[in-house]
């Protein structure tokens, strides 16, 4: 072979070596899955663990936490100003068995009136450390952070270190908080493991089929209802807006320019059941000129193009889509599914521009890992406009009456890159979608469900 030949060979060689060092640098490359994070309680029994807020209402927040010490009260001090406590609340306290598990002390306290948009310094249970939290504001913009199937994970303190970086004004979860699965302990770990963050601003939360920990079958004498740590651990406003069971509810932010409705996929949903009624009660009592923007979230997501978990959410789709329909909520947010996946506009399972944008976010970094096989062929692929496996998190920025801004962040090792963004606008303010919502209200389509 001549050394013109060998030199041109060795040319093309290292062309396409470099070509395929390019492609690989530009492939992100898929993490496995973390290492579960333990996290203990080193402080004196009567000190406050777990320690995280919900909002009640446009005015109140509830405290709650976890003691040891079972003769701590159920008190929250509070005020404007750091150890200056001008204020405090006396609430109630709750404990569960599971099995051969016994809680600790389980406490909740609604404080309250509090100002929009303001910073609050508060101690639990006259006992332990100074904590802070900031009230949602009441007027847009506002931003929801949203991110499901949290777990206690590496990747989940990745996820929620990201989430920490930049502000936020409620944290809204799609269910599978601890992954606890029955091991109780793991619920306390989970708690102090977040209570980093849910002490600073709301977790607003539904459940996830890690939620539910039934008791085995056939029924043992003695065993714990299902959710029974759950709803022990994480009350959710559902008296304020109607709702018989604390597995859905409805809030509003931004003084009701947003109405966010937390569906239960793990509770009865059929046409007869409590939670339909309730739906329908609620979608129906909202009025679309004082608030612009609809949001809905569940778990088990009705959309979904990933062979995890296909078809799960087809029931509840089937019973309950026509309600959000009508009532043109703007973004269903989904979890369950370990990975990302957005929708174009749908409505029984073709695209629709008065349908909502339909959302999957389960992978805020849960022990089970990633759901890496989406399905190119499947019959919803043309309706999903782009599907990644990989951890991370959701923002939705309501702007103002008719714009919203949408970004998912991806988990990229230290950094939040943002893989998909996406400009919304509320289809309260489309006349198209708004004149169609009249007529199938004129036609009583929902009085005959309520």
């Amino acid at each position: 072979m001549g050394t013109a030949r060998c030199v041109l060979l060795a040319a093309r060689a290292l062309v396409v070596t470099a070509l395929l060092a390019a492609a690989v640098a530009e492939e992100y490359v898929r993490p496995p899955p973390g290492r579960i994070i333990l996290t203990e309680h080193a402080e004196p029994a009567a000190h406050p663990q777990q320690v995280h807020v919900s909002a009640v209402g446009a005015k109140h927040m509830r405290v709650s936490w976890v003691t040891d010490d079972k003769r701590t009260q159920s008190v929250v001090e509070y005020g404007r100003a750091s150890r200056n406590y001008t204020a405090s609340a006396t609430g109630d306290h709750t404990s569960y068995r599971y099995f051969l598990y016994s809680s600790g002390k389980i406490h909740h306290v609604k404080i309250g009136p509090l100002e929009p948009g303001a910073v609050y310094y508060y101690r639990c249970g006259m006992a332990g450390k100074e904590f802070s939290l900031r009230t949602p504001p009441a007027a847009l913009p506002i931003e929801l952070a949203l991110v499901g199937d949290l777990g206690q994970t590496e990747w989940t303190a990745s996820t929620l270190a990201h989430v920490g970086k930049t502000d936020y004004d409620l944290l809204l979860v799609p269910g599978d908080l601890a992954y606890a699965d029955t091991q109780q302990p793991l619920w306390d770990s989970f708690g102090r493991f977040v209570q980093r963050h849910a002490s600073r601003r709301p977790w607003m939360v539904t459940q996830g089929n890690h939620e539910v920990e039934a008791a085995p079958l056939p029924p043992v004498p003695g065993a714990p209802p299902p959710f029974a740590a759950y709803g022990a651990r994480w009350p959710a406003p559902h008296e304020e807006s109607g709702s018989p069971s604390n597995l859905y509810y409805s809030f509003d932010a931004a003084a009701g320019a947003v109405h966010v409705v937390m569906l239960g996929s793990y509770a009865p949903f059929d046409a007869g059941s409590d939670q339909y009624r309730w739906l329908a009660r609620d979608l129906a009592g909202v009025d679309r000129r004082a608030t612009p923007w609809l949001v809905a979230l569940l778990h088990a997501p009705w959309y979904n193009t990933n062979a995890a978990h296909q078809g799960e959410g087809e029931a509840m789709r089937g019973a309950m889509e026509r309600l959000l329909f009508e009532a043109r909520v703007d973004v269903v947010f989904a979890g369950h599914v370990h990975a990302y996946e957005r929708f174009t506009r749908v409505y029984n399972n073709e695209a629709n521009p008065c349908g909502p944008v339909y959302i999957t976010i389960g992978d805020g970094g849960n022990r089970e890992g990633l759901a890496f096989d989406f399905e190119k062929n499947h019959k919803l692929a043309a309706l999903s406009v782009t599907r990644e496996a990989s951890f991370g998190h959701g923002r939705l920025r309501v702007v103002n009456a008719t714009t919203a801004h949408w970004a998912w962040h991806r988990n990229d090792d230290a950094d939040s890159v943002v893989r998909d963004e996406l400009w919304l606008e509320s289809l309260a303010a489309n006349s198209a979608c708004r004149q169609q919502g009249a007529h199938a209200a004129a036609a009583g389509s929902w009085n005959d469900e309520l």
